[in-house]
């Protein structure tokens, strides 16, 4: 009997090697890298592990192959600045975790990330495997820290918290904008002044010293590049002093929204700021985005901007790939446009992933046609490696209601 039950053992363990070792082959597939090896066609791309470990071996020794049948394979899309896993429902407050009243710069959204939301699985139909998720409202200028999920759905998907910090600036309700501006700089100097004097004072044994506070070492680390300051904002003159206060206290800054960036596209350019934009936005929403147009992701790209492009609407998410489409259609390049959407967002994020090459990991989408043609949909979707269904509850709702079942519908399970 114990032989019998070391025998079984030994068996789990050997199974469970093996499927970790397992490797996939995704083969005859017209590879868009988004590196310098461009467009690869008739392409192998071999995972293992939950990484891509070689693209056109010489000899493809594998566990198991998925014909591409000559379609295109991209990296998976990401999706920014959007409230994915944190609402379910806009109208249900109960299911809102996305802000704080009195959040401020220490407010943490992952903690309340929801893998199991219903909205995740519809929004891999758009070919998206992660997704930068970001608070939404408080009071002051601080909205809170952004983090990464992947969306296998797992209760494991975030994958790092705190990347960058998210504030709000522009026109006010009730008071001036300057209000947001000076603030930020009153906040920033303050923090400087405070380490510097506390460097000329402190004169304990280094075991005594204070250890920083939550805000102080995010605060640190927006002063020394290692997190992005993502600002929201749309008009030019205010784009324009942040920029001057980049300049002065060395911000790893990002701008988003920027309705008005294209009147200061030469500045922003020469600054080496990031925007991260809406491509649909046509329409002026305030005095500050006048400038809204569907050609703006054009005309940054050609002044030499880097972009990102977002569908800030969560429940519309899996439109990014579309919206990239309409950018398109109005003068942004493809390359341009594919990386808005996948190596643009991992670089300026600090996060793995985005191209399609050795060593990254193999988040990767496989495609019936042109991943920006409104008609081109999802054939094969894998995160870290492992694939993922694209079924959501839209599907089965379509086939309970559908059913030819010889009783009412409403009782179709």
């Amino acid at each position: 009997m114990k032989i019998l039950k070391l025998s079984l053992v030994f068996a789990a363990l050997a199974t469970s090697f093996a499927s970790l070792a397992d490797t996939v082959a995704i083969t005859n597939t017209t590879v868009y890298t988004g590196t310098e090896q461009g467009v690869l066609t008739g392409a192998s791309v071999v995972i293992e592990d939950g990484k891509i470990v070689s693209i056109n071996p010489a000899e493809l020794n594998v566990d198991s192959t998925v014909d591409g049948q000559g379609r295109i394979l991209t990296a998976g899309f990401i999706s920014s600045l959007n409230q994915l896993g944190l609402v379910e429902v806009d109208a249900v407050s109960a299911s809102r975790d996305m802000g704080a009243k009195k959040g401020g710069i220490t407010f943490e959204p992952s903690i309340a990330f929801n893998p199991n939301s219903a909205v995740i699985p519809f929004t891999r139909k758009g070919g998206i495997t992660h997704s930068l998720v970001a608070p939404r409202g408080s009071e002051g200028i601080w909205a809170g820290q952004i983090f990464a999920a992947d969306l296998s759905g797992e209760y494991d998907s975030v994958v790092a918290s705190n990347v960058a910090t998210l504030a709000y600036f522009g026109s006010e309700r009730r008071g001036s904008r300057a209000s947001s501006l000076v603030s930020l700089e009153e906040e920033l100097q303050a923090h400087i002044d405070k380490a510097e004097k506390a460097k000329k004072s402190d004169k304990k044994e280094e075991g005594d010293k204070k250890e920083p506070s939550k805000e102080e070492k995010i605060l640190s680390s927006l002063l020394d590049g290692s997190k992005p300051l993502i600002a929201d904002v749309e008009r030019a003159t205010d784009i324009l002093h942040l920029l001057k206060l980049k300049e002065k206290f060395g911000l790893n800054l990002v701008l988003s929204g920027a309705k008005d960036a294209v009147r200061v596209k030469e500045q922003i350019a020469e600054a080496g700021v990031p925007v991260i934009m809406e491509s649909l936005s046509n329409l002026p929403g305030s005095f500050d985005s006048l400038n809204a147009s569907l050609e703006n992701a054009a005309i940054l790209e050609q002044a030499g901007v880097k972009l990102i492009l977002t569908q800030p609407d969560t429940h519309i998410s899996y439109n990014l790939r579309t919206d990239a489409g309409v950018a398109i259609a109005n003068g942004l390049s493809r390359d341009g446009a594919l990386k808005a959407v996948t190596k643009n967002v991992a670089e300026v994020f600090g996060i793995p992933g985005g191209v399609v090459a050795e060593g990254q990991p193999a988040n990767l989408v496989l495609w019936s046609g042109d991943p920006f043609e409104i008609s081109s949909r999802v054939e094969n979707i894998w995160i870290d490696g492992e694939q993922v269904t694209t079924e959501s509850r839209q599907d089965k709702l379509r086939d309970r209601y559908t059913s030819k079942e010889n009783k009412p519908r409403g009782y179709i399970k």
